[in-house]
């Protein structure tokens, strides 16, 4: 048995991606591969508009989903994002270019192996629920399984579970007209998780609700990814939506990606004036995160730490301030130069003594206007990683600072016009 081959074999199915986009095209018209041809030419949207009279609605878009991520497509209507993801699933045939899922090509595969993806890996929530009128919540929700063929007791059973999981158990023998519109968007959210399917495609699933209820369900959304960990491709027109709900973000305009990143790389590094615009009526303290602006910075131990100790590292290291943690690198308290010192003046060296243990903490995940108020507490703030290990801290000029950080469109010597490009991510 060859063990190194085997090795290097495990150790691409971990690094590979959950989905991979290579040169994605989809032209509409009655001359596709004309139009196609002129785009590899270098041939812009509207050139190949004019010469052929076909639209351009993906123009060679190719980027990659690592598996548990929540992918945004955003922009503007025609931009091209809605027909991206159905080229996905093959609700819309590409023109040319890979989707591969686990590694198989599904924009070539046969028809009957499109529909088995479909039915076992994918599923799909749509703009405008999509329910059939005519059955309960529960047997709409069921639906998908019984299309796979599951005996009627075992996918009632899993029907009953996903509703449970979007809060609408006492529901399921209503009927969609009972329900509210965010109630039937849960419907049909718990019917593409009733087939625990690995991707979700959802195209401007709640771009048709009220704001407040649209808001509750951007909320569930995110709630349910941290508990069940999807991969998740988002499609959504609205910037502060894109920007609340995604790990990562793909701005499109004209068939292409303009830029892709993280919300925070978007609002503090925008690629042109098309994605500055969009950046410029964000509130940024909801986007930027305290892990962003973290200072890195030393910490004491308490087990291996004394007041005298401790005033010597602060003293050399000028500050007046510093984090005492365990030795799991927890943070337990604060202390400073002060109250050391009159620690020492009463013969104290018991750290444990003297140190603040009434300190502001959160995680780096936090976004600033989340921890804002904990400057109140006139301490810097602890910042911890998901396993509550120290990080670093964040004073409170900090989060005043990082309010400003991204420059006007008017503030660049030089103006960028955005054009769209084909971006590999």
């Amino acid at each position: 048995m060859n063990t190194e081959f085997n090795t290097e074999d495990k150790r691409k199915q971990i690094s590979q991606p959950k989905i991979y986009v290579e040169n994605l095209v989809k032209i509409f018209g009655n001359r596709p591969r004309e139009g196609l041809k002129l785009l590899r030419e270098g041939h812009s949207r509207d050139s190949i508009l004019e010469q052929t009279d076909n639209i351009v609605g993906v123009g060679g878009v190719s980027f990659e989903i690592q598996q548990g991520e929540l992918f945004v497509v955003m922009g503007l209507s025609g931009s091209g994002k809605s027909t991206l993801i159905r080229c996905l699933n093959r609700l819309i045939e590409p023109t040319s270019g890979q989707v591969l899922i686990d590694g198989e090509d599904v924009a070539h595969v046969t028809l009957k192996r499109l529909r088995e993806v479909r039915r076992t890996k994918m599923a799909m929530v749509f703009q405008q629920f999509a329910l059939f009128p005519h059955l309960t919540v529960v047997e709409n929700t069921e639906y998908g399984l019984k299309v796979r063929g599951i005996d009627q007791k075992q996918r009632r059973d899993k029907a009953q579970e996903t509703l449970e999981i979007v809060g609408l158990e006492k529901w399921a023998n209503r009927y969609p007209s009972e329900l509210s519109g965010g109630m039937q968007q849960r419907v049909g959210l718990a019917r593409a998780l009733a087939t625990d399917p690995d991707i979700l495609l959802m195209d401007e699933a709640f771009s048709a609700l009220d704001p407040l209820i649209r808001r509750d369900m951007q909320a569930e959304l995110m709630r349910l990814q941290k508990e069940l960990h999807k991969t998740v491709v988002f499609i959504s027109h609205d910037i502060h939506e894109a920007l609340k709900v995604g790990d990562r973000v793909a701005v499109m305009k004209d068939g292409c990606f303009v830029q892709v990143g993280t919300p925070e790389k978007l609002v503090t590094q925008p690629a042109d004036n098309y994605i500055r615009d969009f950046m410029r009526d964000v509130n940024q303290a909801q986007v930027l995160k305290t892990g962003s602006i973290t200072q890195k910075t030393t910490s004491l131990i308490l087990e291996q730490s004394t007041v005298q100790s401790a005033l010597k590292q602060m003293q050399q290291s000028q500050r007046e301030g510093i984090y005492i943690v365990n030795q799991h690198h927890s943070p337990l308290g604060f202390v400073t130069t002060k109250k050391l010192n009159q620690a020492l003046e009463q013969g104290k060296e018991d750290l444990k003594s003297v140190m603040e243990t009434d300190f502001p903490k959160v995680k780096a995940t936090t976004t600033i206007e989340e921890a804002a108020h904990l400057c109140q507490k006139q301490l810097p703030l602890a910042i911890v990683n998901d396993q509550g290990k120290f990080q670093g801290i964040v004073e409170h000029f900090d989060i005043v600072a990082s309010i400003g950080s991204v420059k006007a469109v008017g503030d660049d010597t030089e103006t960028t016009e955005s054009q769209p490009q084909k971006i590999t991510v």
